[in-house]
């Protein structure tokens, strides 16, 4: 039976192995998520900003 029990802990260790890359994975997949959202916040924040900058900007030629 030590053939068995071999076979049983390769597929045993086979299935953790998966498991690990299968949550690395995951893990990974989630932080390219969350940096593509950082990034499209930081590009909506910038164009609010220039936006505004373009209208006050205007607003103190009417002024003149």
């Amino acid at each position: 039976m030590g053939i068995l029990d071999d076979a049983k802990d390769a597929a045993d260790a086979t299935g953790k192995k998966v498991g690990e890359w299968a949550d690395d994975t995951k893990e990974r997949i989630s932080d390219k998520v969350d940096e593509v959202q950082a990034d499209a916040k930081v590009k909506q924040a910038e164009a609010e900003r220039d936006a505004t900058e373009s209208k006050n900007e205007f607003k103190e030629t009417l002024r003149d």
